[in-house]
């Protein structure tokens, strides 16, 4: 099958050392094959680790197939190969989050040996139609049987009857996933009563019915296995979940919680409390809800958020503060923060605190006293204040003044500020908007979306008038202002974020599209962000680049450029261009004018914060005439429409301010911030940008 089906050859079969594989009939067909037989040492299994490992899996997730429904052992045959068809299904972290189906696809896309029909609950009852000519008028127009997997040589589901003790493949069949064909056996042997039995299916297959009453029904702790406790969530509140989870899943917590989700929001809260002593009132009131509202809502999904995300290569510290912030919902306006106790304290705390300092006073500007060499740095917004500077001393100084003159409290190290997460290690500082984004994913109610590799396809151009109907303007434009906030620490969103926000005004549904491409990207790097190491070097370099007439509306070019300062990205900028240039030169010269304003308010501000600086700036561009351009001073017919550019610029490159040089496009840090690129070199340029992921899934 290899060789007609893959047209490949197999050069070596490894095995283990069992007697099976060394026989006179498999030796003399390989040896005429020409295929290398390669084993184990005796009792060495790990030698032959890759097949003992795929082994134990495909066991461990036969077993978990079977035991979920009660299914006897006798079908373990059809629960290994029902295991190997749903692996084969399943995203994996070795295969960058892709299927093994799908790596396959890509290099054979005519295969027709994948099947594609969509997974269902293995050992669940279904009903297998029976056709007309195999029935008489008055027999039943279905079969009840078992699903026990995939047909490999059908295009049909494989289903068994015991009734008939016959195996039926057909596409015909109705299925009742949460209904395991054989009924659970409790500890005394004896199947339960259908009472219970519902109890057992209910909490198997959706665990998200809640009450107010903190002790399940004894029943269903009879019905359930130790191993499963975690399904007892569906009779237990908050308080008790989070008093288990601390208890012994501290790990599972921080690993794949999912920030929003609350169930006590769910319409099962609803249910009447009721007491402990009396559970049958609290099953008949579950019983007689309707069926939407006993399921609750459902959770499972192909791509989970903890697929993305892990908190393994923070320290303890850390990794506590991380799940704590997680978990503390941000309230969207003053109405909601009332409704929460703990922030409406907080409000009214700072009202006080407003009023015993009367506010401020506005006064003049003090004389360009000295310092004494010593810098401290405030910087406030609103009320809240960070403190940095080159001496701990005077930093405790400017604290103890400010203690004196308002209420203020001293948080420690800067961990959380405007919804950015900063990170320390020996090797630098990271700054990400984690919880932002989960918060953004679980409000749209993205949070099991499928990613997507990069924020924008490349395929796809964005007009004003695309023909495609008109969407909710108000939700358009909340989530572009979020995505706007959000690209201060994400360079690699800008271009995207960019482009969907040029379309405020009248968005369709193709630009709402876009936007949920960038929500997908960001569902596969959550936690990516700027990242400032220590370094020797003292350069400001700007990188500046356009792309000439993307735009299909108006043909007007894209600038992009992004600055860092001691090797580190710290502001870039991705922006359509006021007007149409008429040549890819004077495109990339109006970025590179664009670019040499950036750097001077940069030194600037250097030079107002006291950090020295090497000079002069470097400019890096990738189109030619642009910087000949920039050079010579002869002035050129085609230059007249960006005169006031080329004389700016070539004043800063004679007073030393700036100097010019060439990179190539491979190396064009801002190439990103001017179009959508094609994964690997989108992820190429991310890289470059200095942007990492301390979160990211191992």
């Amino acid at each position: 099958m290899i060789q007609t089906q893959f047209q490949s050859k197999i050069q070596i079969l490894k095995s283990d050392n069992a007697r099976d594989y060394f026989n006179s009939i498999l030796g003399e067909f390989l040896a005429k094959e020409g295929i290398v037989h390669l084993s184990s040492c005796v009792d060495t299994p790990q030698q032959n680790g890759i097949a003992e490992r795929k082994n134990r899996h495909l066991l461990d997730v036969a077993r978990s197939l079977m035991f979920s429904t009660n299914v006897p052992q006798f079908f373990w045959g059809e629960a290994v190969l029902t295991a190997a068809y749903l692996i084969n299904r399943m995203p994996s972290r070795v295969l960058q989050f892709q299927t093994p189906c799908q790596l396959l696809l890509k290099s054979f896309p005519t295969t027709r040996l994948i099947s594609t029909i969509p997974p269902k609950i293995f050992g669940c009852s279904v009903f297998v139609h029976i056709h007309h000519q195999y029935r008489s008028k008055l027999d039943p127009r279905s079969l009840k049987c078992i699903f026990i997997g995939y047909s490999s040589h059908q295009k049909g589901y494989k289903c068994y009857s015991p009734v008939t003790k016959k195996f039926y493949n057909s596409m015909d069949v109705t299925f009742f996933e949460t209904q395991s064909y054989y009924p659970k056996i409790d500890i005394q042997g004896e199947t339960p009563t259908q009472e219970n039995q519902f109890w057992t299916l209910e909490s198997f297959s959706e665990p998200s019915i809640t009450t107010k009453n903190p002790t399940p029904p004894e029943s269903l702790n009879q019905s359930l296995p130790a191993e499963n406790s975690e399904f007892i969530v569906a009779l237990r509140d908050n308080e008790h979940i989070q008093e288990e989870m601390e208890e012994g899943a501290l790990s599972q917590q921080t690993h794949e919680a999912e920030p929003g989700s609350n169930p006590s929001n769910i319409p099962g809260d609803n249910l009447p409390p009721t007491d402990s002593t009396d559970n049958s009132e609290l099953e008949n009131s579950i019983l007689n809800m309707p069926i939407a509202w006993r399921k609750g809502v459902r959770s499972c999904t192909q791509h989970p958020i903890g697929n993305f995300i892990s908190y393994d290569k923070l320290s303890p510290s850390f990794r506590a503060f991380t799940s704590s912030i997680t978990e503390i919902p941000i309230p969207q306006n003053i109405q909601e923060a009332f409704k929460s106790p703990q922030w409406k304290a907080a409000v009214n705390e700072e009202v006080r605190a407003l009023e015993k300092n009367g506010t401020w006073d506005l006064s003049l500007l003090p004389l360009k006293h000295s310092l004494g060499g010593k810098l401290a740095i405030i910087i406030v917004y609103v009320d809240d204040i960070i403190l940095t500077g080159d001496h701990e001393e005077e930093i405790g100084l400017l604290k103890k003044f400010l203690t004196k003159e308002f209420e203020i409290k001293d948080l420690g190290n800067l961990k959380y500020f405007l919804g950015m997460e900063i990170a320390r290690s020996k090797k630098g500082i990271a700054v990400s908007q984690r919880k932002y984004v989960l918060d953004l994913l679980n409000e749209t109610g993205m949070l099991g979306c499928k990613p997507a590799e990069t924020p924008m396809d490349t395929t796809i151009k964005l007009e004003e008038s695309d023909g495609s109907a008109p969407s909710d303007k108000g939700r358009y434009q909340r989530l572009v202002g979020k995505l706007i906030y959000l690209s201060h620490t994400r360079p690699d969103i800008g271009f995207s974020v960019s482009v969907v926000s040029q379309f405020m005004n009248n968005p369709t549904e193709k630009h709402m599209t876009a936007v949920i491409r960038i929500l997908r990207y960001l569902k596969r790097t959550p936690g990516k962000g700027l990242f400032f190491q220590r370094t020797t070097n003292r350069k400001i370099e700007i990188f500046s680049d356009a792309d000439w007439a993307g735009s299909l509306t108006d043909r007007r070019s894209t600038s992009g450029y992004c600055s860092f300062v001691w090797g580190n990205v710290v502001t870039w900028r991705s922006k359509k261009q006021s007007v149409v240039a008429r040549s890819s030169a004077e495109a990339e010269f109006r970025a590179m004018a664009l670019g040499v304003c950036e750097g001077i308010w940069l030194n600037r501000l250097l030079e107002e914060l006291r950090v020295p600086s090497e000079h002069p700036m470097v400019l890096y561009c990738d189109n030619q005439a642009a910087i000949s351009i920039a050079k010579n001073p002869v002035h050129h017919d085609r230059t007249k429409h960006v005169e006031i550019d080329r004389h700016f610029i070539k004043e800063k490159i004679e007073e030393g301010v700036f100097q010019v040089s060439y990179t190539p496009t491979n190396y064009q840090k801002a190439d990103i911030l001017t179009k959508a690129l094609a994964r690997v070199n989108f992820e190429d340029l991310t890289e470059k940008l200095g942007l990492i992921n301390i979160y990211n899934v191992a």
